[in-house]
């Protein structure tokens, strides 16, 4: 066990050499058992899955080769945020940003960078280079703007080691909370904060807290949700593998302020780097003794545990995730009572998810009023965004709430590949809504989507051009969620196929106009009689593409028509007779001979065969072959 006074001597120690990872740091004097360099690779999973693992022992054979081992120090990190451009190496105190790095890069940044001092320019982040030189990786558009509280250590440290964390001031909070302050006092300040929960649901996490605190029960437990199942989203899974302390200490602190002594996190199996590390970090946690019967040293018990999910979306839904950790099939249960009053194992418990307890810390640090001059007024701190889609820079995103999209697709996201137009982005997964171009500057906070048909949501947002078909999107969500339903109420399991074989009657042109008549009714009788929130909220991709993009599912109706051409039922592909040189390229590869002509002569199209595949778009050279 590690007392306060040992823990700050641990932050003073590290923190004088990561230190050195800071931009625009004061120079530091190198001391023994430190390092002149430091190489920060990114171990995120998407990182991971381009073959970092084999850059970093890479890395450490040449440093070794090079006699520089005791000199350079290699660290493996969490997500640093543009995953476009990985696997992603940072060299400090130079902050020399390299991007798209290759196995076969890494004797020459070692030889040139770590042992000469020549920084490989060609092979940095391009963004980072300028006529005058290197300029700061935060000056570059995709950072200049964010502000990084949830992911303040993502990038930053080696998630696997404790003493980082602490040197970045871990577990300041709790000791904080355990010496100066009430569990009331603690409640008090996560409600001026303003922090609402970052899951989907918006709900005042202070109000929370302190609803479980003044029901009275010999046993109360603390649950983390990081099950995140929405398409595209990939943020709970980036803190977890970048800070995973953070989460731990701010259960502990969840469970100082209720009365709790345990506490779970749910997290699915499927995130395999994600649970090593939250597994290594409870290790480390109870062996310094920040977890366990005596928290340091003051009396207060608190444990926790991973119990992992099969990966049913429907398990992000708090009564359905408390039903899996019992070990019984994870299905919502009716509401009230509500988990406050009777939660896990019929105990009151807490439930938020892990980029709501990411802030928490901070907050208890940095006070309720830092917090809450962040933001909009009904919507404080920032937001993390899984930037993805038809967007040049995919990755992971913080920003003020109140932010507009804009500012988020065009600058931060550096807009949309080959210049085409923005059309919408999709905000909240299955459960949200998608905005369209003419809300742009539309502020990202609660209320301000709520207004236009959206919701904040989990923070996956994937932004789409004009080729995209809003029936086939809403059609993509909805089949996700009828494959996700659990089919333990009615609307959902009978309601939502109801409503996905309508689209899809649609998108092979055989609806009509009351068609769309019957889709509006049928969304809102589901959404007003769901048992959960998978199925009252499964309805609103459809509702909002409806909304905002009526004429696409006109054109499928009564033009039979899919005008971003994506609906394959809906195409027809046909032979421009002045452009076609009867080369027989076409006819040569259509897997259905529906394509007939002779050499030197115009070819046809046979509608009645064509599978509408486009492979003899593809192969022709002389554009002759068009879509209708």
């Amino acid at each position: 066990m590690k007392t306060m006074a040992e823990l700050q001597e641990i932050r003073e120690r590290v923190g004088k050499m990561i230190s050195l990872r800071e931009e625009n740091s004061e120079p530091v004097e190198i001391t023994k058992g430190m390092y002149r360099s430091q190489v920060l690779v990114c171990g995120g999973t998407g990182c991971t899955s381009s073959n970092a693992e084999k850059i970093i022992s890479t890395l450490k054979e040449e440093l070794e080769k090079q006699g520089l081992t005791d000199e350079v120090q290699v660290v493996r990190t969490g997500c640093f945020g543009l995953c476009a451009l990985g696997p992603i190496m940072i060299v400090y105190p130079e902050g020399s940003f390299y991007s798209m790095v290759k196995v076969e890069d890494i004797p020459e940044i070692v030889e040139q960078h770590l042992k000469n001092g020549i920084i490989v320019t060609r092979l940095l982040y391009q963004e980072t280079v300028t006529e005058d030189g290197v300029k700061s990786l935060n000056e570059t558009p995709f950072y200049a703007k964010q502000m990084r509280i949830a992911l303040r250590n993502c990038g930053a440290i080696d998630p696997e080691n404790i003493d980082e964390y602490i040197a970045r001031g871990g577990y300041l909070a709790i000791e904080k909370c355990l010496s100066e302050m009430t569990p009331a006092q603690v409640i008090e300040t996560v409600k001026a904060s303003g922090l609402r929960g970052r899951g989907g649901g918006g709900f005042p996490t202070g109000i929370k807290w302190g609803l479980a605190a003044q029901n009275k029960a010999d046993q109360k437990y603390v649950c983390c949700n990081a099950d995140e199942g929405d398409p595209g989203a990939f943020m709970d899974r980036s803190i977890l593998e970048g800070d995973p302390h953070a989460v731990i200490e701010a259960m502990s602190i969840a469970g100082y302020a209720i009365g709790a002594t345990q506490g779970y996190v749910y997290v699915r199996a499927e995130y395999p780097i994600a649970v090593h590390r939250l597994r290594v970090a409870i290790e480390q946690a109870r062996e310094y003794g920040l977890l366990g019967d005596n928290v340091l040293g003051t009396g207060f018990k608190f444990d926790m545990d991973i119990r992992l999910g099969a990966g049913a979306f429907v398990c992000g839904e708090e009564t359905a995730l408390m039903t899996s950790i019992e070990g019984k099939r994870g299905e919502p249960r009716p509401r009230p009572p509500y988990p406050a009053v009777k939660g896990l194992f019929e105990k009151p418990t807490i439930l938020n998810n892990v980029e709501t307890y990411a802030n928490i810390p901070q907050i208890i640090l940095k006070g309720a009023d830092w917090f809450n001059s962040i933001g909009t007024k009904g919507s404080t701190g920032t937001k993390v965004f899984a930037l993805g889609g038809k967007i040049n820079h995919t990755g992971l995103v913080e920003v003020p709430m109140g932010t507009t999209l804009r500012t988020i697709v065009e600058e931060i996201g550096g807009g949309i590949p080959s210049g085409r137009p923005f059309k919408a982005a999709q905000m909240g997964g299955p459960s949200g809504g998608c905005v369209p171009a003419e809300y742009l500057d539309v502020p990202i906070d609660y209320d301000s989507l709520i207004e236009i048909g959206a919701m904040m949501g989990s923070g996956g947002l994937i932004v789409m051009d004009d080729t995209t078909c809003m029936v086939d999107i809403a059609k993509f969500f909805l089949e996700f969620t009828v494959d996700e339903s659990c089919g333990k109420c009615t609307p959902c399991r009978i309601g939502t196929k109801r409503l996905l074989e309508l689209l899809d009657r649609i998108s092979r042109g055989e609806g009509t106009m009351e068609s769309l008549e019957e889709i509006e009714d049928l969304s809102q009788h589901i959404k007003n009689s769901a048992l959960c929130a998978l199925g009252q909220t499964a309805p609103n991709p459809v509702l909002s593409t409806l909304k905002f993009f009526r004429n696409e599912y006109v054109a499928h109706v009564k033009d039979r028509k899919c005008p971003a051409g994506v609906c394959k039922d809906l195409l027809q592909y046909e032979i421009l007779e002045d452009k076609c040189k009867g080369c027989t390229l076409c006819a040569r590869n259509c897997p259905v001979n529906a394509i007939t002509g002779t050499v030197k002569n115009p070819h046809k199209i046979d509608p009645a065969k064509c599978i509408k595949c486009g492979a003899c778009m593809e192969r022709c050279k002389f554009n002759a072959i068009v879509v209708k």
